[in-house]
């Protein structure tokens, strides 16, 4: 954070002891670099799901219990998904939207932060949840849609992507499947199947037999994680036309895989005490904005016909 932003953020903040950041609303620019702030630390928090990025700051208030050491807000900020997960630890803006055909998630941010020399976030509660299907095919007809993780063939095709990307990277130990973070399903001729998942490095290097991959436990310190993104095809075993893909019994995969995992997404990962929580759930009515000018404008729109909130 530069000095020339410091002095800016401490004469909107204070005047004779009192704060003025209400009075700026949502479309001030001083406000705004503090709301990007407290998305950052946000997103440094998090050690699991995407990075989310800023779409809006719908409203903003100065609570009377005041810190004695500066001045807290409590901000509501709309957030997007992106394409990066928490664990490749980049700044959000460096990060792709979500878009139509990426499964897109959207939802805001209840948030608490202190300001006196700089921004400390208190605390921070973010509900999400993936744009409808509906919304998406109303627009784009050929994207993906979502799919459920638990599903057989979803397993599958992180199985077989772990086991292409093992083979094919050119990293010394080999990695073991963390957890599988998005899949969607998209029709074209016959079902293709996308699945991200992270992976843990485990201890063994590439010298050890492929038998004994099942008995090698991740790093138990500091552990690299990387995210990995697979494609695969599904088509009925028999030769008949293609079947439904909830009938998982009848797919085979082919060797339509690749992997766009980058040396740059590996980084290493320190689990921390949180600060808040990032939860799915359905979307509930609020109340308007308090402060003036608010809500701010919106930097995204997906392309939708309707707004997400």
């Amino acid at each position: 954070m530069s000095v020339f932003f410091l002095v800016l953020l401490l004469a909107l903040l204070f005047h004779n002891g009192k704060a003025k950041v209400e009075s700026q609303g949502c479309n001030s620019p001083d406000v705004e670099r503090m709301v990007e702030e407290a998305l950052q630390q946000i997103n440094q928090d998090r050690t699991d799901g995407y990075i989310l990025t800023l779409n809006r700051l719908y409203d903003l208030s100065n609570p009377s219990n005041q810190e004695k050491t500066g001045s807290v807000y409590n901000l509501t900020i709309d957030v997007l998904e992106t394409k990066c997960h928490s664990i490749s630890r980049k700044p959000w803006k460096q990060c792709d939207v979500r878009g139509l055909g990426d499964i897109p998630v959207y939802g805001e941010c209840q948030v608490s932060v202190q300001v006196d020399a700089k921004v400390r976030l208190e605390s921070y509660s973010c509900a999400l949840r993936e744009v409808a299907a509906t919304a998406v095919v109303h627009v784009c007809p050929d994207c993906p849609t979502a799919d459920n993780l638990n599903e057989p063939v979803i397993k599958e095709t992180a199985k077989l992507a772990l086991q292409k990307f093992n083979k094919e990277s050119h990293l010394v130990n080999y990695f073991t499947l963390e957890n599988i973070t998005k899949a969607s399903l998209q029709w074209v001729v016959g079902p293709s199947y996308f699945v991200e998942f992270t992976v843990l490095e485990t201890e063994c290097s590439k010298e050890t037999d492929f038998s004994e991959l099942t008995h090698c436990p991740p790093m138990n310190c500091q552990f690299a994680a990387a995210t990995v993104e697979e494609q695969a095809h599904a088509k009925a075993v028999s030769g008949h036309p293609e079947q439904h893909h909830h009938n998982h019994t009848h797919l085979h995969h082919h060797e339509h895989v690749h992997s766009v995992m980058q040396a740059s997404d590996i980084t290493v990962s320190n689990p921390k005490g949180l600060l808040g929580r990032v939860v799915f759930e359905p979307a509930t009515p609020r109340s308007a904005p308090t402060a003036s000018s608010c809500p701010g404008a919106r930097r995204h729109n997906l392309g939708l016909r309707s707004p997400l909130l």
